[in-house]
């Protein structure tokens, strides 16, 4: 922190002296992560909401402002910070482009205000007409030294008040308008400045972005290698769905030599295409391709071009798959061949998590003595598909590549393309997935998969939305990928599907869904793994895209629900609420005027009866009249009262979302009003 009182010029001052202080001290800023180590983290449109612990030795009254300005404007903007208790002040300020924000606070003994206080308690307590006037012409110093830098309209009322004080006008010292005119321009005596803070703006949709994945090889009807054409076909539906983003899987060639066969089989049969994550192999003229080129049998880089330009006509992002390593077919291993772990007898180094091998699949080794080379090649294919219009990326694996490499790819992307966004496929430990979180990823994946229980979400929940994780850590929640079916759809079939869907679509404000198999239900798990069998990573699938049956309509409905309701489009106002059955889970959220209650339940198979206990009071809502409640999910209306409400949730029925309304509910204009217990 800077301090201007400069003692460098004394002779005689010992060593161990500072060479300079200040009497006020900003002894803490928030929100930091890790004291300012790592940016916060914000999307477009949200305020930084700053608290400062500002203190000074004696009575003196301190002005405390916070500056930030965004990393490519040069203008610095200032907001006056105000004082709360105990010694803390807090004021904020709006982030409205991506990119880098800079923020510091800054603190100084305010001469005026110090002043005008005591010479007020001077009138008040009835001293002397000779001491007041001695004090105004302290006053008059002041206010010369505040106009000497003030602008000229602001300087002649200075003036003004000048020739008040030398008048003995003791009237024109009171009042806050002076004081803010002497406060915006005298100097700033004793100021302390904080470290800058900065504060990482993401779009929109990293906040609040629903993902749907599925294979585009596995659009067509008839069970053939599908285009991206075809996949382009699928888009409105998805769009109507009410999805943001879509996300594929690797596109590119896929490996020969070592293929997988069906559910991993460790063979190939001569028509099984094998898994993408398989990167690197033959294109249509015979020569080979990697990361950055596109399957021929999808139809090449032409074909993901009109791909997205698709998407991006009908309003939605395209994310691919960022995944660094390589299938023994990929071009890297005979160019690079130093990129790659080499075993005794010279060969390459297959991927291995004993007693798991795969073999269709090389590791890159990052600790190369070429490493330089090798991260230039590996930034330089996100930046190719950014060429193509994609920013938006879910990168396989990042906890197995070493942050170093991350914390610099990212940063020097975000030079050019700050609007990126890159979702970090991590189910690791989390002091590892928090560290990714930190250093520039957006988004993550979580455990919520494995959070089954109203105990285990709720504590899952504060883990993640009530603790300072939420200044930089965005979960993003999904209830199944190709890689991960859980028991609890497995065994709890359609009911558990709506409520896992529900939870993740409300719990957290980002979301996503491996799509045509969920809302199918298609619940068939392998016997050894927890993963979908015929398992598409491996297989091309046929799917009833347009399936009344489906739940496609209830997605839609969620997703609908979500855009409409400001308040399920963030994750920091979340609050657990008491259900009174242990199988249901209940949580409000929040945002100006709307107000959403969620209620689950986690019981497939049995009708779940219990109470919804409300905490009126913090949630601003009468306890003994009546206030309006409407069940998006079902399109019910009631008027509720008091604080505890009978709930009836079903294997049909295992989810409500309500949106409440403050004002009195007018009973005379729905019949359902009169309804005391719903289902």
């Amino acid at each position: 922190m800077s301090t201007p009182q400069d003692t460098a010029s004394i002779s005689s001052r010992p060593s161990t002296m500072p060479k300079s202080w200040s009497r006020v001290v900003i002894t803490s800023v928030s929100p930091t992560v890790d004291g300012g180590e790592w940016p916060i983290k914000r999307a477009v449109g949200e305020r930084v909401d700053v608290t400062a612990g500002v203190i000074v030795d004696s009575h003196e009254a301190l002005s405390v402002e916070l500056v930030y300005r965004h990393e490519d404007d040069d203008t610095e903007h200032v907001t006056r910070m105000s004082p709360t208790e105990n010694d803390e002040y807090r004021g904020g300020f709006e982030v409205s482009e991506v990119g880098n924000y800079l923020y510091r606070v800054r603190a100084w003994i305010n001469r005026f205000a110090t002043w005008q206080d005591q010479f007020q308690r001077r009138l008040e307590g009835g001293e002397s007409q000779a001491e007041i006037d001695s004090e105004l012409k302290v006053g008059v110093s002041l206010l010369e030294d505040a106009a000497e830098g003030a602008p000229e309209d602001d300087r002649e009322l200075l003036e003004a008040h000048i020739e008040a004080f030398k008048n003995k006008n003791a009237q024109a010292a009171l009042g806050d308008e002076i004081a803010e005119l002497v406060r915006r321009h005298a100097p700033h005596e004793q100021q302390s400045t904080s470290a800058t803070y900065e504060v990482l703006v993401d779009p929109k949709r990293a906040r609040s972005g629903a993902w749907y994945e599925f294979f585009p090889r596995s659009t067509r009807d008839d069970g053939e290698h599908a285009t991206l054409d075809d996949a382009a076909e699928r888009l409105p539906r998805i769009k109507e769905m009410g999805f943001d983003i879509v996300y594929l899987p690797p596109v590119h060639p896929i490996g020969e030599t070592n293929r997988k066969g069906p559910d991993d089989a460790p063979e190939a049969g001569p028509d099984d295409p094998g898994s993408p994550w398989a990167i690197g192999g033959f294109l249509e003229d015979g020569s080979k391709g990697g990361h950055k080129s596109v399957h021929p049998d999808l139809g090449g880089i032409e074909a993901f071009d009109r791909f997205v330009e698709r998407a991006d006509e009908i309003g939605l992002d395209v994310a691919i798959d960022i995944a660094f390593q390589c299938s023994p077919d990929h071009p890297y291993i005979e160019d690079h061949p130093e990129w790659f772990y080499h075993r005794p007898d010279g060969s390459i180094r297959y991927a291995e998590n004993p007693p798991k091998k795969y073999q269709d699949v090389h590791p890159i080794n990052f600790e190369t003595e070429e490493w330089p080379a090798l991260w230039e090649e590996l930034k330089s294919v996100f930046e190719h598909w950014i060429d193509h219009g994609v920013t938006t990326f879910r990168v396989d694996n990042p906890h197995t590549k070493p942050f170093a490499f991350w914390q610099w790819c990212l940063r020097e992307l975000r030079k050019d393309t700050p609007e990126l966004i890159v979702l970090s496929e991590a189910f690791t430990k989390p002091k590892t997935m928090h560290h990714l979180a930190k250093l520039g990823f957006n988004n993550s994946y979580t455990y919520f998969t494995w959070r089954n229980t109203p105990e285990e979400l709720q504590e899952y929940g504060e883990q993640l939305f009530h603790t300072d994780a939420v200044e930089y850590f965005r979960p993003n929640f999904w209830p199944n990928t190709p890689d991960i079916l859980h028991d609890e759809l497995v065994h709890g079939g359609r009911p558990a599907h709506k409520s896992r869907f529900v939870l993740a679509a409300t719990l957290s404000s980002a979301y996503g869904v491996y799509g045509p198999p969920f809302e199918h239900v298609d619940n068939r798990q392998r016997e050894t793994k927890e993963e979908y069998a015929h398992n598409e990573k491996y297989e091309i699938r046929t799917w009833d895209w347009n399936d009344p049956t489906s739940l496609q309509p209830f997605m839609a409905r969620v997703n609908r629900i979500r855009k409409e309701n400001p308040a399920l489009q963030q994750m920091r106002s979340i609050r657990f609420l008491e259900t009174k059955h242990p199988d249901l889970i209940a949580y409000s959220k929040e945002i100006a005027n709307n107000l959403i209650v969620v209620v689950v339940s986690l019981d497939p198979h049995n009708a779940c009866e219990g109470q919804l206990v409300l905490p009126n009071d913090d949630l601003g809502l009468p306890l003994h009249d009546g206030f309006g409640v409407h069940d998006l999910l079902n399109d019910a209306r009631y008027t509720w009262r008091g604080d505890h409400h009978y709930l009836k949730l079903t294997p049909d029925t295992p989810a409500h979302i309500f949106r409440i309304e403050r004002a009195e509910g007018k009973e005379q204009s729905h019949p359902t009003y009169d309804q005391l217990v719903h289902a």
